[in-house]
């Protein structure tokens, strides 16, 4: 098991695990290797997890009797009060199986979803939204993405919400909302201000159960890679009605309340990419010892030698980026520009080691026989959700320049470790 920096004294550097901490990965461990992992062969269909949810049902009992239910969540909602650094090293071990997050319940986007709540929710939205989801009685989803618009600068989203009278009207389009399909709820991002001046200021989120009239799946487009239980559909939102008190948290906050669900999110992926990464290089490596080309073990050809090695400095690279930025958010420091540099380094190294895993198995690294073809699909999106990669370069660049232009050094836009 990796070790992480402690969470005490911020300004020092610990690469040990609490000893609570690694007995909890321990359990984690074993429900992977012993419930997860021989689940994956009773899926009938990976494209449609829902055809099969009796085999998450029966691992969420496991993960219950295993008391690793829900780790994310605070003891009074069942989960157990693991920090985002725990939780970092929770998510690389489920990275190895989709099935792992699903069943302890800590899967996007319900996990985000749930913390969304505990950040901005009131105790009657607790109740009705929180309580079932971290029950695991329902599904939920995160309605941000259109269609029709570059949603990488959020102000440009167009779904309104308008006022009328003890109710908010909501009309729109939103796309590749993971989970929307048998979803009880969304949070939708919807513009609620028209001040063109107050930018992000004009969005908030909406809480929209998913049987309300004139919310309806558009249709489920052919998406590369990996499918959530949900799917990704288009939904389409005509003049949709909930009552104002669906508003989550102020009028005007929703990208502030976002930015706050989206670090711990984004970590969450970057860490269970390291996890699907881990497993491509250890299937790469077997099958180097275990195959011969021009008189001798693959093993022993030293180009793929060097392509091994290259994938194993991405991985060490990327833990370490993950588990200082995730120490960083759990001791308050700052942390947007490390958010923006781990999700964009992850996303692309998961691409770099999956595709030496295809180049190294040959025809079998293309065949959909082996998980590698999925995870090379899987890695190529990572590049694009939950922000791009150019937009989080911007947002780097633009931190870096900021102090230089204030005489500055770069340092602290470079992790602050110097």
């Amino acid at each position: 098991m990796s070790s992480a920096p402690t969470s005490h004294a911020p300004g020092g550097i610990d690469f040990t695990v609490p000893p609570e901490l690694q007995e909890l990965l321990g359990r984690v461990d074993a429900f992977i290797q012993e419930d997860v992992l021989p689940a994956e062969l009773e899926i009938e269909d990976p494209d449609d997890i829902l055809e099969s949810w009796h085999v998450v049902e029966h691992l969420r009992d496991r993960a219950r009797e295993r008391g690793i239910y829900t780790p994310h969540l605070p003891e009074e909602w069942g989960g157990l009060g693991v920090g985002i650094l725990g939780m970092a090293l929770i998510n690389q071990a489920c990275g190895i199986s989709g099935l792992a997050s699903l069943g302890l319940n800590a899967m996007a986007p319900d996990e985000g979803n749930m913390h969304t709540l505990l950040i901005a929710g009131n105790d009657a939205q607790l109740e009705e939204f929180l309580r079932p989801l971290a029950e695991g009685r329902t599904r939920s989803c995160f309605a941000m993405t259109e269609p029709d618009v570059a949603s990488s600068d959020p102000t440009n989203l167009e779904t309104t919400a308008v006022r009328d009278g003890d109710e908010w009207v909501l009309n729109g389009r939103k796309w590749c909302i993971t989970g929307a399909d048998g979803a009880a709820f969304s949070i939708v991002v919807a513009k609620t201000g028209t001040d063109e001046n107050a930018g992000h200021r004009n969005y908030s989120l909406i809480l929209v159960p998913c049987d309300t009239p004139g919310w309806e799946i558009e249709r489920h487009p052919e998406w590369m890679g990996s499918h959530s239980p949900g799917g990704h559909p288009i939904i389409t939102l005509t003049d949709v009605r909930v009552p104002l008190g669906n508003l989550l948290g102020r009028e005007g906050e929703g990208f502030v309340i976002a930015q706050k669900r989206l670090a711990g999110g984004r970590l969450a992926h970057a860490m269970r990419w390291i996890g699907v990464s881990q497993r491509a290089l250890d299937l790469t490596a077997k099958r180097l010892l275990e195959r011969k080309a021009f008189g001798k073990e693959l093993a022993r050809h030293q180009g793929l030698q060097f392509m091994i090695a290259d994938s194993a400095m991405d991985l060490y690279a990327s833990r370490l980026m993950v588990l200082h930025t995730a120490w960083k958010v759990q001791n308050g420091l700052p942390h947007r520009q490390e958010i923006a540099m781990t999700k964009t380094f992850v996303s692309e190294a998961f691409g770099r080691i999956v595709d030496r895993a295809v180049q190294i198995h040959g025809a079998a690294g293309i065949a959909m026989d082996l998980p590698i073809a999925r995870w090379y699909q899987d890695a190529r999106a990572a590049r694009i959700y939950d922000g791009a990669s150019e937009v989080h370069r911007m947002v780097i660049a633009r931190e870096c320049l900021k102090l230089a232009a204030q005489g500055q050094s770069t340092t602290a836009a470079t992790g602050d470790l110097g």
